[in-house]
């Protein structure tokens, strides 16, 4: 490791909460699927001292370049506002940090309209643009609109969290508290039988003495046990604290080029959960979380799924994938799909090409974009 980062994981405050950095890693990943296989891997993630020490470093050297923000462009041609990033992070009622999350709100500047984004949206735009005329927005007074929207999703997290805690509570509580019961219970019996013996005249004050310690720590135990539990399940949410923001200016060459109607697209979504369905299949439309794909589509009998990303024309043409959506096709490979719906203002033709980043051999690259061209779509593609 570099040494400002043993520094950072030697300050009290850091080894304290998240334990000590080793001095080497050999190997490590943010994949937990990764971690499972390859158990020599370290995980890495929020929590971990080197996870906690790097962004420390961030943070501090960064924090006025994070502050004043950065300009980004839509190679779509949609989006037009700034990018509000928070951390959010839930505690226990140990004082333990429960879980902590990176939000993201888009402010439209155009409707005034604040919502939720992953913050993964990132990698489908571009750096850098041409600055937009006109005053820079008012980042104070979008910083107070977007609290509306970003407490409720702050508490769905907590929430998240809690049913999850809750899961862990049950499961400590059968294996836990259900033991250390039965064990006071079988005490109980053993102090029953020797009482009995006792005034019957028998010498058992030694043995009577030692099973009542006992049953005091087995019952000391379970009522520490119980509030621990009842300190898990109870979770807090912190102030979000405000990490930076980013401003989108569309790029008008995309929005001519790439971008469909907002119709088109629903077109082509809502052929593709039908054919989904029709294929005994439970899709589950998650487009708007921006995860890469559109619809995370279920076999009830064999559990496999599928991750399918929709591009929909209302002709015939190329379409783009996006950094995030190639990034997802690598990574889950014979998992992912994608269903192209060509025609879709007229007569939808659906073509589904599976594992496109093995497949798929892309015209060119434009920006933060993959453009599969239409000769890739029909002849590579089945058509349904």
């Amino acid at each position: 490791l570099p040494p400002v980062l043993r520094r950072i994981g030697e300050e009290e405050g850091l080894k304290k909460r998240y334990g000590p950095l080793q001095r080497r890693y050999p190997m490590v990943t943010f994949d937990k699927d990764v971690a499972f296989r390859h158990p020599e891997a370290e995980f890495v993630s929020f929590g971990h001292p080197l996870f906690e020490a790097v962004l420390t470093w961030v943070e501090r050297e960064m924090a006025a370049a994070l502050r004043q923000g950065a300009l980004f462009t839509d190679p779509d041609g949609l989006l037009d506002g700034v990018v509000l990033f928070y951390e959010g992070e839930v505690q226990d009622g140990l004082g333990q940090v429960a879980g902590r999350r990176l939000f993201a709100l888009y402010a439209d500047r155009r409707t005034g309209e604040v919502r939720p984004v992953n913050p993964a949206m990132l990698w489908d735009l571009a750096e850098g643009g041409k600055p937009p005329d006109g005053p820079p927005p008012d980042l104070e007074a979008l910083k107070r609109r977007a609290m509306g929207t970003l407490l409720p999703t702050l508490e769905r997290y907590r929430d998240e969290l809690r049913e999850e805690r809750e899961r862990q509570a049950r499961i400590k509580e059968r294996y836990g508290v259900e033991s250390l019961e039965h064990l006071i219970l079988r005490l109980d019996g053993d102090l029953i039988r020797l009482y009995d013996r006792r005034e019957r005249g028998e010498n058992v004050d030694l043995p009577i003495r030692n099973k009542e310690e006992q049953k005091r720590g087995y019952e000391e135990a379970l009522e520490e046990l119980r509030q621990t539990l009842e300190k898990e399940r109870s979770l807090t949410m912190g102030m979000p604290r405000f990490v930076g923001a980013v401003r989108v200016v569309p790029d008008r060459a995309g929005e001519v080029t790439m971008a469909e109607s907002p119709d088109v697209e629903r077109i082509g979504m809502e052929v593709t959960m039908a054919y989904e369905r029709a294929q005994g299949r439970e899709p589950e439309d998650v487009s708007a979380e921006n995860l890469g794909f559109d619809i995370r589509s279920t076999d009830p009998t064999t559990g496999g799924r599928r991750y399918i990303e929709v591009k929909a024309r209302s002709g015939v043409g190329p379409v783009a994938l996006t950094q995030n959506e190639w990034f997802k096709a690598r990574r889950f490979g014979p998992d992912y799909f994608l269903y192209v719906v060509l025609n879709a203002a007229t007569r939808p033709q659906l073509y589904i090409l599976r594992d496109p980043a093995a497949t798929l051999q892309p015209e060119e690259v434009v920006e933060v974009r993959y453009l599969v061209g239409v000769g890739e779509i029909t002849t590579k593609g089945e058509r349904v």
